[in-house]
């Protein structure tokens, strides 16, 4: 292989075992390291294509730190391949440091593409929108989130998400409120693994069947693009406009006022003035 001291970002099956490339497997078989967020995850997919190499830690945790010692590792002519417990590295799993210090660094940054689980659930969604945006996860306080969802409200492409099974059903709920329960989606659970589990609907109707189970497993939420006109605000002065940005749309106050500025194409400061103004 002619990649001394070259990074691999390597793919690995989100679930099933056999979601591996051909391509893959040859580069973890040759590169002299192989960075993991879980050694003990990653050894059993080493174990079952035979592959002996040197396996290190690098997670969220000790991030910094690893980075600088595979920088070293590439420094002396070697090659390291990056690999998460499920699926691409820097999609909602670490690696960004490494492949941003690397590539400055000038040293040569390789994709070995596999299976995400976006590109799973959107190639089985066939829902409607001009495109796809992937946003992650969701922030984990109730406020952060409500607002975090309220800006997908106008996206005409699909949006899809991640969701921990502790947090699915409160998020369909304000995904309900803020989007509209007639909006199509599609919800997967375990996507490639064993219990895999598709279901298609409204968001509506999706939140009552998470609401009245008990969730688990990994999810993944992929959602139809805005049709129709965009949601215009209520006649009236800049002040009630702002309040019904809030009240309705559930953003906080400089959220709201942003919002009012952009429909009403003006500066977020000049927003500001007049709602001070009018208190």
């Amino acid at each position: 292989m002619s990649g001394r001291g070259t990074l691999y970002i390597v793919a690995t099956p989100i679930g099933n075992l056999k979601d591996i490339t051909l391509r893959a497997l040859e580069v973890l078989g040759r590169v002299d390291v192989v960075a993991c967020e879980d050694t003990r995850h990653t050894r059993k997919l080493l174990d079952r294509h035979g592959i002996e190499v040197r396996t290190v830690s690098y997670h969220k945790f000790n991030e910094r730190k690893r980075a600088a010692e595979i920088l070293e590792i590439l420094a002396e002519g070697r090659s390291v391949a990056l690999v998460t417990d499920a699926g691409t590295p820097g999609i909602s799993d670490p690696g960004n440091e490494v492949v941003a210090r690397a590539a400055e660094a000038g040293f040569t940054v390789v994709p070995i593409p596999g299976a995400a689980a976006p590109s799973v659930l959107l190639s089985a969604a066939g829902l409607p929108g001009r495109g796809h945006t992937f946003v992650g996860f969701a922030p984990h306080r109730a406020g952060e989130r409500r607002r975090f969802l309220a800006r997908l409200a106008e996206r005409e492409e699909v949006v899809v998400l991640f969701e921990a099974p502790t947090r699915i059903a409160a998020t369909l709920r304000d995904l309900v409120e803020l989007l509209g329960g007639e909006r199509p989606a599609v919800l997967g659970r375990e996507l490639t693994k064993m219990h895999e589990e598709i279901v298609r609907g409204t968001l509506a109707s999706l939140a009552d069947q998470v609401g009245a189970a008990e969730p688990r497993g990994e999810f993944t939420v992929a959602i139809g693009g805005k049709t129709g006109p965009p949601r215009t605000l209520p006649e009236g002065t800049v002040a009630e406009q702002v309040r019904f940005a809030r009240e309705e749309m559930g953003l906080e106050r400089m959220e709201a006022m942003r919002y009012v500025a952009r429909q009403r194409g003006v500066s977020k400061g000049k927003i500001y003035a007049e709602v001070v103004g009018e208190e």
